[in-house]
């Protein structure tokens, strides 16, 4: 019997989780090296019908566990399904994303199992003797840590968009497994519902603007958001601002923050430290805009400008709303 390569694929009111997806491509790439199968498991309610989308992104076969006793998240009835499923099947690897629900259930998972975890990968790669090597920032991005997991199943979390994503091909074909999923769930947690959403998704974006020491006040992250909603972006900061408490963390980028792969990314009085870098450094093109002419973010920029972002951001403001013919100074 072949064995195979487990994505868990995250979902959100009955949405897959994009991560998902990444996960597919990098488990396909990584079967073929290895003459494996992919193979995801998807539990929620009303999720059937998402199966198809995971065999058209790389599955071979996807395990579908759908009630409606499942349609909010609890991580231990989730975990005893992963761990069941896990015990069934037998994977070579498992493979779940970063996210935050994916930090709560990963670790569960491992410990119900007794196998390792390697938490936060940036990649993951085989060497010449077919072994899976997990890569993931060490010392808070200093060093890029390879390491090589003994026990099976070989469990990571990896991080959002720091894979590319697959295409989408319809014509895939594969096997869709309907699971009985557990009559009861675990009621020592009980979800009271959702607090609140993101207000915004920095992740996702395709242009930031981000702020970092070189900021005077917390009122001057106004003038950086305009320029990123003139370049229909999205803010973003380095940690100092939110452990100030100027903005939330949804907005950080960096390493103990959000990884990010905009089309474009300016960084305003950022020195570039590997903490920062670590989350942004991916982006296509990198424009920094710093006082220092040795400060590191420089040597990673497309594009730098040596000069005070009191001066350039509101040049640059004034430049965009001429060329779009938006009024104001």
């Amino acid at each position: 019997m072949t064995s195979g390569i487990l994505v868990y694929a995250e979902t959100s009111d009955s949405r897959i989780h994009p991560v998902s997806f990444e996960l597919l491509g990098k488990a396909r790439e990584i079967a073929e090296k290895l003459g494996l199968e992919v193979w995801s498991v998807i539990i929620g309610f009303d999720v059937k019908d998402r199966a198809k989308e995971l065999i058209y992104y790389g599955a071979d076969k996807v395990y579908v566990y759908d009630s409606e006793h499942l349609k909010d998240f609890n991580v231990l009835t989730y975990k005893d399904i992963l761990v069941d499923l896990v015990k069934e099947i037998d994977p070579e690897i498992f493979l779940i994303g970063a996210t935050p629900l994916g930090r709560s259930l990963a670790p569960r998972v491992a410990a119900a199992l007794d196998t390792g975890l390697t938490a936060d990968c940036t990649d993951l790669r085989v060497d010449e003797e077919g072994n899976l090597i997990q890569i993931r920032p060490a010392f808070t991005g200093n060093i890029l840590a390879h390491i090589k997991t003994t026990s099976k199943p070989i469990m990571s979390t990896i991080r959002y968009k720091v894979m590319p994503m697959p295409k989408r091909d319809e014509s895939r074909k594969g096997e869709i497994v309907i699971k009985n999923p557990p009559e009861k769930i675990d009621t020592r947690i009980k979800s009271l519902g959702r607090i609140s959403k993101r207000t915004v998704n920095i992740a996702d974006a395709e242009v930031i603007v981000s702020g970092g020491r070189g900021l005077k006040n917390k009122e001057d992250l106004k003038m950086l958001e305009e320029l990123a909603k003139l370049l229909g972006g999205v803010l973003g900061v380095s940690r100092p601002l939110v452990d100030e408490g100027w903005i939330a963390k949804e907005h950080q980028v960096g390493f103990s923050g959000n990884t990010v792969k905009p089309k474009l990314y300016i960084a305003c009085g950022i020195s570039g430290s590997p903490q920062h870098l670590a989350g942004m450094r991916d982006s296509q093109i990198i424009v920094a805009i710093n006082i220092d002419p040795s400060a590191p973010i420089f040597r990673h920029a497309d594009y730098g400008v040596v000069g005070d972002l009191y001066e350039v951001v509101p040049k640059l403001i004034s430049m965009i709303k001429r060329i779009k013919g938006v009024s104001g100074s």
